[in-house]
């Protein structure tokens, strides 16, 4: 698995083909030859080349649509379009295991009945990232919401007066202990912000498919993120 991990990665290498993944996955929808190509600034038979080479490495799906939203006679033949691909990749070298050791951390917080542990244990860590960020500033200043997110893997973007993540960077687990995988998430995530200082803005359970079950918008936290998992659910 590693070695296919790296083989995968190996494919990014090339600054073409990296230019065309960050583009594709930022939109988090499908991309066609065009758009891909005009975004990065080359010819379409170009990107088109480096965007089969990255489905063949596993880092971005294929498909066909059309992207005119029309139907029916003379709606054109459907495009090739390209998405970020589902599967994760990993590359440690020497190998380490620790989702394995996360799978085993989360089961025995569920049988332990700890999700209250955990939550406050998950916003304590908020708390020391957003203190992290600061030392890393040069004016030693809390640092911005959305550039500490995305430093967490966490893709954020604004819509409609929310940040939103397109990423949930503890997918693994949340597939598997998605109620308390979310209620920490969410803990962690108000760290976070009282970390920074924001008094303003709080985090919510406001999941989307495919994206990370955790929004920010207006407002302040009124309860535990246990309390709103339960109430969501």
């Amino acid at each position: 698995m590693v070695s296919d991990d790296l083989e995968s990665m190996s494919a990014l290498g090339d600054p073409v083909r990296r230019a065309l993944y960050g583009f594709v996955s930022e939109r988090g929808r499908d991309v066609g030859r065009n758009e891909a190509a005009e975004a990065v600034g080359i010819q379409r038979t170009l990107a088109a080349f480096h965007l089969d080479k990255l489905v063949e490495a596993g880092l971005l799906e294929a498909g066909f649509r059309r992207l005119t939203g029309r139907t029916g006679p003379g709606s054109g033949r459907p495009a090739k379009v390209y998405r970020r691909a589902r599967e994760e990749r990993s590359v440690s070298l020497p190998p380490r295991d620790y989702r394995t050791l996360a799978l085993v951390l989360a089961e025995t917080v569920d049988l332990l009945g700890g999700e209250e542990k955990a939550e406050e244990a998950a916003r304590r860590a908020g708390e020391r990232l957003a203190s992290i960020a600061a030392s890393g500033d040069a004016s030693g200043e809390a640092g911005d919401l959305v550039e500490v997110l995305r430093e967490r893997g966490y893709e954020p973007y604004e819509e409609e007066g929310r940040i939103r993540l397109r990423n949930c960077p503890f997918h693994v687990l949340a597939e598997t202990h998605p109620v308390l995988v979310c209620s920490m998430n969410l803990a962690l995530c108000r760290g976070l912000l009282a970390g920074l200082g924001e008094t303003g803005i709080t985090a919510m359970l406001d999941p989307r498919p495919e994206e990370c079950c955790v929004a920010f918008g207006p407002g302040a936290p009124s309860q535990s993120a246990a309390s709103s998992k339960n109430n969501e659910d």
